[in-house]
């Protein structure tokens, strides 16, 4: 073989390999784009569940609060009235035990700042809660019969505690200094 035939022929196969590498690093630089691609729709899945299950969350929390705080304005409004007792009494006892039940969820599953406040509204429902069986059972302490404007600014914490989850969700923008005015109690 001559130098010219010895050079085509390297020239040659150069240029096969070539061909061949450079496909073979298109499929593999393909496959990786793939399974970026992948990733980022698993995460992309995930952060949605975590959305849906966090919102779940935030709307049993928020409704149980409500179901107790609305069963602890009931009794404070029935209290004198013997005939009305037994029923509100029921109701807020199931009012009560729903909202151990969610908040005991919530605690596992919401971020910090969240349980921050959620314990906060639990604490002071609990505190109400005393007050208003003291006064139901005849046994009152000194501050108890403050429970109406107790029970008004619960109603208003519930109030902050709904915005800051539905600004966790992205569903409102914070504001500071937020005002509540032309709302009800129950708002």
């Amino acid at each position: 073989m001559d130098a010219g035939s010895t050079t085509a022929f390297a020239v040659a196969v150069v240029g096969v390999v070539g061909t061949l590498l450079s496909a073979l690093l298109t499929q593999r630089a393909a496959e990786r784009g793939r399974e970026r691609q992948r990733e980022q729709a698993e995460e992309s899945r995930e952060r949605r569940a975590e959305a849906v299950e966090r919102r779940a969350c935030y709307v049993a929390l928020n409704t149980a609060c409500r179901q107790y705080l609305a069963a602890l304005t009931d009794l404070l409004h029935a209290l004198g009235r013997e005939g009305e007792l037994p029923a509100v009494r029921r109701r807020l006892t199931e009012a009560r035990d729903l909202h151990r039940e969610v908040y005991a969820e919530a605690q596992m599953r919401l971020p910090d700042g969240m349980l921050g406040i959620a314990g906060g509204v639990a604490h002071a429902l609990g505190t109400v809660y005393g007050s208003l069986r003291r006064l139901d059972d005849g046994v009152p302490r000194p501050g108890d019969v403050a429970a109406q404007g107790d029970i008004d600014a619960l109603w208003d914490l519930l109030r902050e505690m709904r915005h800051r989850m539905r600004t966790d969700l992205g569903v409102s923008r914070s504001t500071a200094g937020r005002s509540y005015g032309g709302y009800g109690a129950g708002g």
